[in-house]
């Protein structure tokens, strides 16, 4: 039985709602490491640090322990203050990709991600030792090429950038933002360019990784797919 499975994809793909469904169903941790870049952003926008300074942003991921303070990965506690809703602020949403581009920043996240898996691996996370059947379901953009290479499934998400878009404005709506559809648009293509444009751990999938296209099926589709993939490994 594994103990580990990686989600990646661009914006939109259903990562996290996918990733979410599965791991309630499989009853292990979740986390959306995605939350962690978006902490980071958030801190520095609350100290005032460029969001283009790669040094002072470095410095800022490496000493600032971002620490997921649910199994649900809803939240996550930095530097001292828990939060959730803030992290989905517009001004978060215009600038995350600019500072996770910062390779300090990717390094700095990617051990403290490690570190989270690994915890979980050792039961230390949660009111109780982790039964030999816990695990975790881990999300983002470099999670089977980079955080956990030894997953083991490694799934990757697609969809067409006009379902995404379509997916977006639809969360945006629901948060009462109203935004024209060709404007989310234009913000996943940018995204995702900088997202597999970038020299640090570029968005792309894991050679062994299993890909879905989530274009037209609904999350429990998805989830009974994946499920499916890791039965018997």
């Amino acid at each position: 039985m594994i103990h580990d499975i990686s989600i990646d994809g661009p914006a939109a793909s259903g990562k996290t709602v996918v990733g979410r469904r599965l791991a309630q169903g499989l009853d292990w941790w979740f986390l959306d490491t995605g939350v962690m870049y978006r902490a980071v952003t958030w801190l520095a926008l609350e100290r005032g640090v460029s969001t283009g300074d790669a040094g002072a942003l470095g410095r800022l991921a490496e000493f600032v322990q971002v620490k997921p303070v649910s199994k649900d990965g809803d939240s996550v506690e930095v530097a001292g203050r828990r939060v959730g809703v803030e992290l989905r602020e517009p001004r978060v949403d215009n600038n995350v990709s600019n500072v996770s581009r910062h390779p300090a920043v990717r390094r700095a996240l990617v051990v403290q991600q490690r570190n989270y898996a690994a915890a979980v691996a050792r039961g230390l996370n949660g009111p109780s030792p982790a039964s030999t059947e816990s695990g975790i379901v881990m999300i983002g953009r470099d999670i089977g090429t980079v955080v956990l290479p030894d997953a083991g499934l490694k799934v990757f998400l697609t969809a067409s950038a006009e379902e995404r878009a379509l997916r977006r404005r639809r969360e945006m709506r629901e948060r009462g933002e109203e935004i024209e559809l060709a404007t989310v648009l234009s913000e996943i293509q940018a995204r995702d360019f900088i997202d597999s444009s970038r020299d640090d751990s570029p968005l792309r999938p894991a050679s062994d990784a299993w890909r879905l296209d989530t274009s037209g099926i609904t999350v429990d589709e998805a989830v009974e797919a994946i499920l499916r993939q890791a039965e018997g490994r």
